[in-house]
C-alpha cells in the first residue's frame, strides 16, 4: 500500500495572526519562519493522527484487490472517492465504474465496498489505484479545537526552541500535552 498526496490543503488549521498571538509575537518579520512551523505543525499532527483536517485529494495504491470487497480508505474523515482505476498486466488502465461500488463516507476511517470484482489479471504492483477526497472541510472552522491547540503547542515550542533539545521536562511537557490532544481521535493503522 502507498499514500500519494495529489492536492494539498489550501489553508491552515491555524492561521498566521493565530499563531503570532500564541507566540506573542508583533510585527511581520518572523511571518516566513510561523508560516513554516504552521505547515510542520499540521503535518506533524496530521500523520500521529493518521487524518486529513482541511480538504486535501489522496491517491490509495494497493498491489492487489483485498481478500474480501472492502477497501478501507486511510486519511479520514472520507469526504469522496473520486475515481478507482486498475491496471492489467499490460499496463492498461481501466476505470471501475461508480455503479461497482459503494462509498462509505460515515465510517472513521471509510470505506469503498466492492459490488462486483473485475476480470482479469492485475500487474504485479500498483495495480489499483483509488484517487479520494479527505478532511474535515474547506475551512480552519471545521477542525477539532484540540487539533488546532495541539498545533499551537508545537508553534511555540519550536519558534522558542530553534534548536535541537536535549530531552528535558518543558519538552517532554508539550510532547505529552500535545500526544494528550491527539490521541483521542488518532486512527491506528492496521
Amino acid at each position: 500500500m502507498a499514500l500519494k498526496l495529489i492536492t494539498p490543503p489550501d489553508v491552515e488549521p491555524v492561521s498566521l495572526e493565530e499563531a503570532k498571538n500564541h507566540c506573542r509575537i508583533d510585527g511581520n518579520d518572523e511571518d516566513v519562519l510561523i508560516t513554516s512551523l504552521i505547515v510542520a505543525a499540521r503535518e506533524y499532527c496530521e500523520s500521529f493522527q493518521n487524518r486529513a483536517y482541511i480538504t486535501q485529494t489522496w491517491q490509495l495504491w494497493l498491489d492487489s484487490w483485498p481478500a474480501g470487497s472492502v477497501i478501507p480508505i486511510p486519511r479520514p474523515p472520507l469526504q469522496s472517492v473520486v475515481d478507482v482505476k486498475y491496471y492489467d498486466t499490460n499496463d492498461t488502465e481501466h476505470a471501475l465504474a461508480a455503479a461497482d461500488y459503494f462509498v462509505d463516507n460515515k465510517s472513521d476511517p471509510g470505506r469503498l465496498i466492492l459490488k462486483a470484482w473485475p476480470a482479469g489479471v492485475l500487474r504485479p504492483t500498483n495495480g489499483v489505484c483509488v484517487e479520494f477526497t479527505a478532511g474535515y472541510g474547506d475551512d480552519a472552522e471545521a477542525v477539532p479545537q484540540k487539533v488546532k491547540q495541539a498545533m499551537l503547542l508545537l508553534i511555540g515550542h519550536w519558534y522558542e526552541n530553534r534548536e535541537a533539545a536535549i530531552a528535558g521536562t518543558i519538552s517532554r511537557e508539550i510532547e505529552f500535552a500535545v500526544r494528550s490532544l491527539l490521541w483521542l481521535d488518532r486512527v491506528v493503522p492496521i
